[in-house]
């Protein structure tokens, strides 16, 4: 059995790009990252989406309502699409983490480097993983699964067999949709940071 899974990142919220938000409070979407989920959810309407998975986040939250309830679905929240516990580098300014030598260990070794106080790469790569093996034994296809940056970077990664380390080779967008199929054989990459708008 195989499955075709939509994986959807979260549309853009005020600290994106500014500040390591993980899995720190609140992150509400701005007008604009609304915007995006609304451009979103049009283009997925009549693509056979059957179920819509989402991280507990409230920006993945949001995303994922907002296309919810334009393709008349309900949002299911599963933590095996969490954000990484970036451990003491949640909430810290991106220009602040510049001038930590771990923070540069982290992203050009992110097989083996670890956050402080957090979690690993590998770890959070194998439970989005786990997850998508469940959709494909199950033949669940059309399942959107409303996530973050990195588990979804990691996760291209994982089924391309790059290695942890490369997965900053590429880039995943706000409200950008990569499309995979997982299966017996594992997965495939069909489409990559596709941007609606």
């Amino acid at each position: 059995m195989s499955a075709l899974i939509h994986l959807v990142r979260h549309a853009a919220h005020a600290e994106a790009g500014c500040v390591l938000t993980g899995r720190l409070g609140a992150a509400p979407l701005t007008g604009q990252g609304r915007a995006q989920a609304r451009l979103l959810a049009d283009a997925l309407a009549g693509r056979g989406i059957s179920a819509i998975h989402a991280s507990p986040r409230q920006r993945t939250q949001e995303t994922a309502a907002i296309i919810a309830e334009r393709l008349g679905l309900a949002v299911e929240t599963v933590p095996a699409l969490d954000e990484i516990d970036f451990g003491a580098w949640s909430g810290r300014s991106f220009a602040v983490l510049e001038g930590d030598p771990a923070w540069h260990r982290w992203n050009e070794a992110r097989s083996i480097a670890l956050p402080p106080g957090g979690e690993s790469m590998a770890a959070a790569v194998e439970r989005a993983a786990a997850h998508m093996e469940q959709l494909g034994a199950a033949g669940r296809t059309g399942v959107l699964c409303v996530t973050h940056c990195d588990i979804i970077r990691g996760l291209i990664a994982y089924y391309l067999g790059l290695g942890l380390d490369n997965m900053l080779r590429f880039d995943i967008d706000p409200a950008s949709v990569s499309r995979l199929v997982v299966g017996d054989r594992g997965g495939r990459i069909l489409t990559l940071n596709e941007v609606i708008g």
